[in-house]
Order: C-alpha cells, then sequence, then structure tokens
C-alpha cells in the first residue's frame, strides 16, 4: 500500500485539474436545456475511464447515457467482484447571483475546490476511480474485480437504472455494493453509513377562477387560491413539529438505545451548527436531538410555492390558481407507496370547497437500512480507519439514495456508503464545495478498502 499511497500523494495535482475539467460540463439533469450537456459529460468520463485502461461502454436509455467501466479480468482467476456506484448528473446551479465564481468554472480555495457538482456527485466517485488508476499505475493487482456503474439521472429519480440493471443483471452480478454519495461529520470522524431516509415527492395545484381577478372588484367574494394553499399547507404539520397527516407514523421504526449512543458521539455544537445554517433557532420534532431529527425521523417540507404576480410592484389581484411542490422524508420501515396514500388522503380532506385540488405524484423511494456488523462494513471501517488515521463513527443519512434499494432488490447486496462530504459543503445549495483533504483521504480509503474486501471475501 505505501507504493500506492506515495502515487495518491504525488499525483494529486493532476486529479484536481482533471476533476475540474469534469466540472464544467452543466450536466442538470433536471433542466431539458442540458440534455446535450449530459451526452457530453457521459462522453468525458467514458473516454477518462478507458484511458485508466478500464474496459468501457456508454449505454443509451430513454433518458440520459449510463457508463459501465470495469477493471481488466484475468482469466481463470476467481477475485471477488464489487459494483462502485456513481452519478454524473447535478442539480440545477440557481440562483447563480449567490455563487462566488461561476458554478461551472471550478475555483481553488485553500484545500476547498467549488463547482456545481464537486461532492455530489462527481468529487466522490472520481476518488474511487483515482484510487484503481494508482494500482495500475503502480503495477499492483488489484485484489478485486471492479465494475464502475456512474448514470446520468440520479438528482431526477434514477428513472431508467433500475430497468437498466434488471436487463444486465448477469453482467453486474457481485459480492456488494460500494457508494460514495453522502457525508460525514468531519475529517476526524469518517463514517460508515448503515441507514438512509426514503422519499415521497408531489407537487399539488389549487385552482379557483377562470382567471386573475380584481382584487377590489372581486376580493371577498371568492376565495383566495394562494391563501387557501397556504392555509391547507399549515395543516400538515403540528406546532412541535410533527407531521400532523393520521397514520402517518405507524410503520416508524424507533431509534434503540445502541443507536441513540452512536449519535451522541458525533460532533455537534448547537451554536456553530446555526451559524452554517443561518437560522436565529433550530426547530424540529420535540423528544429528539437535531441529529437525530434530521437523520432517522420522518418529515415534511415544502419545497417551492407558485402563485399570483412576482413581478416588481404590485398587481392588484385575486390569482387563479396557486400550487407547492412537497417532500416527506421516510424512515426505516415506512413504505412510500402507504405514505403517499396517507398524504393525498389527507390533502383531498383538507381542501376546501372553493377551490379545486390536483395532485401529481413525484418520484419516491424506499428507506434503507444495514446491520453495521456485518463483515463487509467492518472492512470498510478498517478501511476508513487506515485512510483517515481516526476511528470511524456510525451515522444515519437524512438524504435519500433511491439505487440503493433498488440495487438490493435486484442484485440481492448490500451497499457500503462512505461518504466524503462535509457539512459545509452545500450541496444542492450555491458555492457547493468538495474538501481536497476528504478527496485525497477517500482516494486512500478506497485503495485500502479492495485489499480489506478480499481478505475477508476469501474467508
Amino acid at each position: 500500500m505505501q507504493v500506492i499511497e506515495k502515487f495518491l500523494k504525488e499525483n494529486e495535482p493532476r486529479f484536481v485539474r482533471e476533476l475540474s475539467e469534469y466540472l464544467r460540463f452543466p450536466s442538470v439533469s433536471a433542466q431539458p436545456k442540458h440534455r446535450s450537456d449530459l451526452t457530453a459529460c457521459a462522453g468525458w468520463i467514458e473516454k477518462h475511464c478507458r484511458q485508466l485502461g478500464l474496459q468501457t461502454r456508454l449505454w443509451s436509455t430513454p433518458g440520459n447515457p449510463i457508463l459501465v467501466a470495469k477493471t481488466p479480468r484475468v482469466a481463470g482467476a476467481r477475485k471477488p467482484h464489487f459494483l462502485v456506484y456513481g452519478h454524473y448528473d447535478v442539480q440545477p446551479a440557481e440562483p447563480f447571483e449567490l455563487w462566488k465564481s461561476p458554478p461551472f468554472e471550478a475555483r481553488i480555495e485553500g484545500r476547498s475546490l467549488f463547482a456545481r457538482g464537486a461532492t455530489d456527485n462527481k468529487g466522490q466517485h472520481f476518488a474511487h476511480l483515482k484510487a484503481v488508476e494508482a494500482y495500475r499505475a503502480c503495477g499492483v493487482e488489484l485484489p478485486c474485480d471492479l465494475t464502475f456503474l456512474i448514470e446520468g439521472e440520479e438528482e431526477v429519480g434514477s428513472n431508467h437504472l433500475a430497468a437498466f440493471v434488471k436487463k444486465h443483471r448477469a453482467e453486474l452480478r457481485c459480492d456488494g455494493v460500494v457508494i460514495s454519495d453522502n457525508s460525514l461529520p468531519s475529517l476526524k470522524h469518517p463514517a460508515l453509513t448503515y441507514a438512509l431516509r426514503g422519499i415521497v415527492a408531489l407537487e399539488i395545484r389549487l385552482d379557483g377562477p377562470a382567471r386573475d381577478l380584481h382584487s377590489g372588484l372581486f376580493g371577498g367574494a371568492v376565495d383566495n387560491p394562494a391563501m387557501a394553499l397556504c392555509q391547507l399547507l399549515g395543516k400538515l404539520r403540528d406546532a412541535r413539529g410533527r407531521v400532523a397527516i393520521p397514520g402517518f407514523y405507524y410503520d416508524v421504526r424507533p431509534l434503540s438505545t445502541y443507536e441513540r449512543r452512536q449519535m451522541a458521539r458525533l460532533p455537534y455544537d448547537e451554536r456553530k451548527f446555526k451559524k452554517l445554517l443561518g437560522v436565529p433557532e433550530l426547530f424540529g420534532e420535540h423528544g429528539f436531538t437535531a441529529n437525530e431529527r434530521r437523520s432517522a425521523r420522518p418529515t415534511c417540507e415544502i419545497n417551492g410555492l407558485t402563485s399570483g404576480y412576482q413581478g416588481d410592484g404590485s398587481k392588484t389581484i385575486v390569482p387563479s390558481w396557486a400550487s407547492a411542490k412537497l417532500t416527506f422524508r421516510i424512515v426505516p420501515n415506512q413504505k412510500p407507496e402507504k405514505i403517499r396514500e396517507l398524504i393525498e388522503k389527507q390533502l383531498r380532506k383538507l381542501c376546501p370547497p372553493t377551490v379545486r385540488l390536483t395532485i401529481e405524484a413525484g418520484h419516491g423511494g424506499d428507506p434503507y437500512f444495514v446491520s453495521p456488523d456485518g463483515a463487509q462494513a467492518q472492512a470498510a471501517l478498517r478501511a476508513l480507519k487506515s485512510a483517515f488515521g481516526h476511528a470511524p463513527v456510525l451515522l444515519r443519512e437524512g438524504g435519500s439514495i433511491p439505487v440503493v434499494n433498488d440495487l438490493k432488490k435486484i442484485l440481492g447486496v448490500d451497499a457500503l456508503m462512505l461518504g466524503l462530504a462535509l457539512p459545509d459543503d452545500n450541496p444542492h445549495s450555491p458555492n457547493e464545495k468538495i474538501s481536497l483533504d476528504a478527496f485525497a483521504k477517500g482516494m486512500r480509503m478506497s485503495a485500502h478498502l479492495w485489499q480489506e474486501l478480499a481478505n475477508i471475501t476469501r474467508k
């Protein structure tokens, strides 16, 4: 491992330049105008994998291309096989005016690299590719066969990935999956994530009058859809931070005493946390810590509100319609289909007869849970300690990675989630970044991981 670690350290400046080139593509899957940018980005990472000596193929889908890149197989050798997942699509960069530098022009400040996609997810899966490069450049045989599966639709629900994996199940069959698309508390607290929240997304619209009306002539005679929407949404959560939908909490798996002890190990300073978020006070479900609420409890969030006049000055109208985008984070044992039914039932119950309600279902994903006591999980913890030099922690992640459950259902294997994003890396926000120290340690962790996994698989 010494020669591999030496190679990674000496070549880090080049790796950062290459990552910066990867980040120049505005591969925003949510916006149709960037379809060609997504195709170009997929072509770039395919070419890069080929230059590393990987056997690559870019597969077309009804959406964006999917890359499969394999380490060369040695004839007759029986090695454990692991799948490394990542995605090259990114979130929209708006609002542009809040970025300190153009979002698709990588900027280095100290030990931070700023750009959209730097941490979510280009930088994180790029670290695994560089570890493979180190093995090959140093003439050290990889103890595992690896297949990289890099898609371009994660940020819009991975709509075509499950079908692709089912079709190529034989080729992708493996002993386990490795994913770095999540976070760690600090460089002194490398983490294995053993649980994820799921998600239920939807958009609702209230229609009132057939057109915008003069508020002086008609206000008071008809209901205002914007007002009705706000009143409806306000009834979805109570004053104690609980989701006010009957049956919503029935299947929630409670946190064990052991899990709450593990969460208590995580670094946390409420004053610094509030400063990081820019809020005067925190808010959430009573009876739980902030870390528990944001990783292990279900939530209801309004993601966007639209209605009426938004331009300069005023326009005295009763708007004809109002809409809202909603997401509900769900936790282990909750089922997205059941939760969606409960949500829609409550929305219809709360909607007044003065407006017409339309519900458009969005994407959904199951929560995920795997025991951290298994042999692969323990191997990952050893690799983390070797790379970061600190005892790792166990973590629940508040975000959702739908592909984890898809791969579990189709391939029958669990995922090792080894995130490299720090709490202030701003994924999905302006001024997204990746810590170059986390990137460097991530490459080392990946290099150690294949040795650790090969050892336990052989046993």
